[in-house]
């Protein structure tokens, strides 16, 4: 959609009614095509005062500052977005989105440990998803956990990070994560050890399709999951083990959850979608 349009839309019927907005930008359509600006992300927030959730897809963000987005978001999701080097620099108004708990960066290319340490300063945050976002390091991340623990669920989703690197992290930092899913690149049984006797954990997911001869069996996923008082689903996505010997091991050793295997599901091209 064009701003033109969006401008139409937001003085004629957009108001207090709109809680959710899932927005498309043209990145990838040549320096000439129209941008988002700040001028209309602060109109959304004037026109919209109960927006809620806001979905940007495919936009370039460098000229626009996270400042200019709406003070009511709880959730923001960037999908192949592109921000700036100061987009989310901890120095900047600690104010900003004072109500925000939960943001997805899904292959935000320019996203790296300065912005990460940046996500500090949303005391709200609850949630936070990185998918793809290759240029985060080991270090940004046990850095920023820090002060980020309380978090209450984190995705570590197609990063460079290892597996185990990422629980480590987890099990230093994130003592009251309740969800963690994350891909299985560089996971260990070893790696699975830093998880045991999480106390809030209640959903764990493994996905696919990276499998490392360090796998953990599905025996050593079983043990390692026994001494988490609170987990009631486990789920493991993408690593062929529907209607195997695997499946069946998992099921039987953990009579308490709610066991999932499936494969992963298709990723849809239609931002859309």
């Amino acid at each position: 959609m064009r701003p033109k349009v969006m401008w139409h839309l937001l003085r004629r019927y957009m108001a207090s009614r709109l809680h959710s907005l899932r927005m498309g930008g043209y990145l990838f359509s040549g320096s000439q095509a129209p941008q988002l600006s700040p001028a209309l992300m602060r109109a959304l927030g004037q026109k919209c005062p109960n927006l809620r959730r806001l979905c940007l897809h495919v936009a370039d963000l460098s000229m626009v500052p996270i400042t200019s987005l709406p003070s009511t978001l709880r959730t923001l999701e960037l999908h192949s977005c592109e921000i700036s080097m100061i987009w989310l620099q901890k120095e900047q108004d600690p104010t900003v989105l004072p109500l925000l708990e939960c943001i997805v960066l899904d292959r935000v290319p320019a996203f790296r440990d300065e912005h990460l340490q940046g996500l500090t300063r949303f005391r709200a945050l609850r949630s936070l998803v990185l998918g793809g976002t290759y240029r985060v390091t080991e270090t940004g991340l046990d850095t920023s956990l820090q002060e980020l623990s309380y978090l209450q669920r984190l995705e570590v989703l197609g990063c460079t990070l290892s597996a185990d690197s990422t629980l480590l992290a987890i099990s230093r930092h994130l003592r009251d994560v309740r969800k963690i899913r994350l891909t299985v690149g560089g996971l260990s049984a070893q790696g699975l050890v830093f998880l045991e006797g999480m106390p809030a954990l209640e959903s764990l997911c493994f996905q696919g399709p990276l499998i490392t001869p360090e796998m953990p069996t599905p025996a050593q996923i079983v043990a390692s999951c026994l001494t988490m008082p609170k987990l009631r689903v486990l789920e493991v996505q993408g690593l062929g083990w529907e209607g195997q010997e695997a499946e069946r091991v998992l099921c039987k050793g953990l009579p308490h959850c709610m066991v999932i295997v499936r494969a992963c599901p298709k990723e849809s091209m239609d931002w859309w979608m």
